[in-house]
């Protein structure tokens, strides 16, 4: 079994690089973050492997930055109903903003931050939850105690700071959405909050 892989970056795709090592050129598909850090091809990669058994026969190669992203390729893999490792890949392409943040949102049960900051359905948040809540604490992935960090604390702040404005939970919520996904998962509340009153105000 291929655990990891260190070697040249000799070719980049939409969802796969082929990394040489050893005179061997192995395609690995990473989720698109991780995919676009791999750096530019002729690159030095250092990758960790997951191996899938493909239904119709044959091995694919998953390639994760760091051992934290495998873990959590795993359990989202092995403990979320229905998903498979294109699934699980894709998934993780959004958790990968902040993993301490993801986890966070997870072991608090809050769908929120997961639709907000990460881009899940409302349907696919939940079902993530409900999967991964209590797997957590033994994947070695548990986020600590303590409030969310970065973007997810931005929409936390941002959503307490409009329902005291006297907006609606829903109204807030639909408008934080939007201003989250336009400011990127580095803002903070302030930025959050302003884009969301632009979209709350009257045209």
């Amino acid at each position: 079994m291929i655990a990891w892989l260190r070697g040249t970056v000799v070719a980049k795709g939409a969802e796969s690089a082929v990394i040489e090592t050893a005179g061997v050129g192995y395609e690995v598909f990473l989720c698109e973050p991780s995919l676009e850090a791999l750096g530019p091809e002729g690159a030095l990669a250092e990758v960790f492997i997951a191996e899938s058994i493909s239904m119709y026969g044959g091995t694919a190669l998953y390639g994760f930055r760091s051992r934290e992203e495998k873990l959590l390729f795993d359990l989202l893999r092995d403990a979320v109903p229905n998903t498979g490792a294109k699934k699980a890949l894709d998934y993780l392409g959004k958790a990968v903003r902040s993993l301490p943040d993801f986890t966070a949102a997870v072991a608090a049960r809050d769908p929120k931050p997961l639709t907000a900051i990460f881009g899940f359905t409302a349907k696919t948040a939940e079902k993530l939850i409900a999967a991964l809540k209590d797997k957590l604490p033994a994947s070695g992935l548990a986020a600590p105690s303590g409030p969310l960090s970065g973007a997810a604390a931005g929409y936390s702040q941002a959503m307490s700071a409009l329902t005291a404005l006297g907006f609606r939970a829903g109204e807030a919520r639909a408008a934080l959405e939007e201003a989250a996904a336009e400011a990127g998962p580095r803002a903070g509340a302030e930025a959050i909050i302003r884009l969301a009153l632009k979209r709350l105000s009257p045209k």
